[in-house]
């Protein structure tokens, strides 16, 4: 169903998209710098919180996907594109009732979760959420989407959109910060802009007939309730263990804080790090979910499997050629951060454990379950993956990091522990080829 260069269109502009993301959000951050010490921490505790949102669209708009791509390896066009409008639908009222929430109560949420910071830092905060809640809906149209163009394979256009929004995100930082003296207003208002310019452009793309899948207005105005209960099946089960998730991840946190200052900047900088390194398991996911998709829609559970093992190869590939380079610029890029030789030493190993693992484990325990839930088999992979994530991160996490005194090394060996439980019990479920009996559609 796929050759060798569709693979490629599909991977190839989403590895550029991610990649640019990353790069983007790392001048973000040399931009605000320029603001206050105030600012960064009000946009860095924000961008925190906004963290849980952009999971929760991402989960919703991952559960339309599925569909859309069982719907299209079916042949059944019309269905896709009714599939399609109703996650735009979803996706509109869930962001929007959320922006009304945080409206209402975010000074409170902020005050509750942050504690008693201070008062100019909650000010950043609160001027920074604000405006990053009027982008919500925007994001969330954007993901619903490009959830329509990733299902049909053309991924180049969501690139497209992503390097013009970013361009737009650049130069409006500049602009506010530099020319307008904006402050928070002026990092923050650019983001809005260019989300909303990706959520119009993707969107008035989606309505073209000549996609084969599109938007229709009867089928975004109705409430299909058997349709969203496909999407939500395997939206609901994503979110919470997203949420999940990044509850551990702020356990984490304040675990990490608990360690001496420099093992804290490590942690720091070796996240930035690693999230450049995962870079390749990140874009690999999405394929999984439209190529197995298809296949399954399609009925052809031999194709799926082929393609489950060609995609493992390729991510297993790629994945140690992209880590294997970053492990190797960090020595080079370490002597641009301004800190102590222990935590430039502390922060290479931290990248070593990290991007070992990455390797050889995550492609399992991320993409191959992403291919999973494509193929229906949505509850075994959700309840694993939070079961993990509590039962061995955070309890590993506490046993290694504190009772062995490991500190953040101890965390990082947790980290890659529960991918490798995870990625076991995954591919020992692939392997048995339950999921071939799973049916969404």
């Amino acid at each position: 169903m796929f050759s060798n260069k569709d693979l490629k269109n599909l991977i190839i502009p989403l590895f550029l998209e991610q990649l640019l993301t990353i790069l983007v959000g790392l001048a973000d951050t040399f931009v605000i710098s320029f603001v206050s010490e105030a600012a960064v921490s009000g946009v860095s505790l924000v961008n925190s919180f906004n963290t849980i949102f952009i999971f929760l669209f991402t989960a919703l708009a991952s559960g339309g996907a599925v569909i859309v791509s069982q719907y299209i390896g079916s042949k059944k066009m019309e269905e896709a594109g009714e599939a399609a409008s109703q996650l735009l639908m979803i996706s509109t009222v869930f962001s929007v009732s959320i922006v009304i929430l945080l409206l209402l109560f975010g000074r409170p949420v902020l005050g509750l979760i942050f504690g008693r910071v201070e008062e100019d830092v909650m000010e950043a905060c609160v001027t920074y959420l604000r405006i990053s809640a009027y982008s919500y809906p925007a994001l969330a149209v954007y993901n619903a989407g490009a959830a329509l163009y990733r299902s049909i394979g053309k991924t180049s256009v969501t690139m497209y959109i992503a390097v013009v929004s970013n361009v737009i995100n650049i130069v409006g930082n500049l602009i506010g910060v530099f020319v307008l003296h904006a402050g928070v207003a002026g990092v923050a208002y650019p983001s809005l802009i260019a989300r909303t310019f990706s959520a119009a452009a993707v969107t008035v793309l989606c309505f073209r007939k000549r996609n084969g899948v599109y938007y229709e207005e009867q089928w975004i105005c109705r409430w299909n309730a058997g349709l969203l209960r496909r999407i939500l099946g395997i939206a609901v089960p994503n979110g919470v263990e997203q949420g999940i998730f990044q509850f551990v991840k702020v356990a984490l946190s304040s675990i990490v804080a608990l360690f001496g200052t420099y093992q804290i900047a490590a942690n720091g900088i070796a996240q930035s790090i690693w999230s450049l390194a995962a870079l390749v398991c990140v874009t690999m996911g999405p394929v999984f979910i439209t190529v197995i998709g298809q296949c399954m829609g399609a009925g052809d559970t031999g194709e799926a499997e082929y393609y489950f093992h060609k995609l493992l190869k390729v991510t297993l590939l790629f994945s140690v050629i992209w880590n294997t380079v970053v492990f190797a610029l960090t020595p080079v890029i370490m002597p641009f951060f301004d800190v102590a030789p222990e935590t430039r030493s502390l922060t290479i190993w931290l990248v070593l454990i990290h991007n070992v693992f990455n390797c050889i484990a995550f492609p399992f325990a991320d993409p191959l379950g992403k291919g999973l839930r494509a193929a229906g088999d949505i509850k075994f992979t959700a309840i694993w993956s939070v079961v993990t994530t509590i039962g061995v991160r955070l309890l590993a996490s506490v046993l290694f990091a504190i009772v062995f005194d490991m500190g953040v090394i101890g965390i990082a060996l947790s980290m890659s522990f529960d991918w490798c439980v995870r990625a076991v019990v995954f591919y020992i479920r692939f392997k048995k080829g339950k999921w071939k009996s799973y049916q969404l559609i």
